[in-house]
């Protein structure tokens, strides 16, 4: 049975209100002299967990309802390889979109996933 590592609720929640602040900005620059090539998307880093290699792969629980996810990893990397999972929040206009989830083993990043819009 696969493992779900959880990324931490605070840090989520931080990532998301950092991304408001962000739309804060964003909502004074709208007036008629502002640039609006900025479309107000907006990726912001949560945390990264300290995950391991189970079956060649790495299962995670993911927030804004994504859910369970497992995510493959390459044959080479051997089962029980400690690594890291990163998680980035997506957002548009403070509204969150998605997340892009990231692991990395001895610090080189091995895959990379988005998941809704990022």
């Amino acid at each position: 049975m696969s493992t779900y590592n959880e990324f931490d609720n605070e840090a989520i929640e931080a990532a998301l209100e950092a991304a408001g602040r962000h739309s804060d900005v964003f909502s004074v620059k709208a007036s008629p002299n502002s640039d609006l090539s900025d479309t107000g998307e907006f990726e912001i880093h949560a945390q990264c967990i300290k995950v391991t290699v189970e079956d060649h792969k790495v299962c995670l629980s993911l927030p804004l309802g994504i859910g369970k996810v497992c995510l493959p990893i390459p044959v080479n990397i051997p089962n029980g390889t400690a690594a890291e999972a990163c998680i980035k929040i997506c957002t548009t206009l403070g509204i969150p979109t998605g997340v892009k989830v990231y692991v990395k083993v001895a610090g080189v990043t091995i895959i990379s996933k988005k998941f809704g819009k990022c």
